[in-house]
C-alpha cells in the first residue's frame, strides 16, 4: 500500500514556476504508472509561466480560483473544476483569488522537465 501526504513529499519550482509536489511518479521507484501526479501551488497574484508540455495534462483544482489559458482560449476554474490540456498546448494559469489556487496535475505519460517548455 503506497499512501503519500503532500507534507511529506519535497516541493520544487517547476519550469513554469509552479511549486511543485510529486505525490506518485515512477522516476521515484514507489510506483510503476503510465502517469504522474502532482500538487502544483500558484500564490495568490501570481501565474505559472506560458509554456508547452509534450504530454497531455489534466488539471483538477483543489482550492482557490485561476484562470487558466490554453492556446487562444481561456476560462475561469474554481474548486471541484477539471481541465483537460492537450499535449503541445500552450497553457498557463492566473491565480485570481484571494487564496493559494492548489490543484492536482495529471501528467501522461509522466511529466519531465526537458519535456516542459517556456514559450
Amino acid at each position: 500500500m503506497l499512501i503519500k501526504h503532500p507534507a511529506q513529499v519535497p516541493a520544487f519550482v517547476a519550469n513554469d514556476g509552479c511549486l511543485i509536489r510529486e505525490l506518485l511518479h515512477p522516476a521515484h521507484g514507489d510506483c510503476d504508472l503510465a502517469y504522474s501526479l502532482a500538487l502544483a501551488e500558484v500564490a495568490v497574484g501570481a501565474a505559472s509561466y506560458r509554456h508547452r508540455l509534450a504530454q497531455t495534462e489534466v488539471y483538477f483544482i483543489v482550492a482557490g480560483e485561476g484562470e487558466l489559458h490554453i492556446d487562444a482560449r481561456s476560462a475561469r476554474l474554481t474548486a471541484g473544476d477539471t481541465a483537460l490540456i492537450p499535449a503541445g498546448a500552450e497553457q498557463w494559469i492566473e491565480n485570481c483569488g484571494n487564496e493559494v489556487l492548489q490543484f492536482l496535475a495529471l501528467v501522461s505519460p509522466p511529466w519531465c522537465a526537458a519535456a516542459d517548455q517556456r514559450t
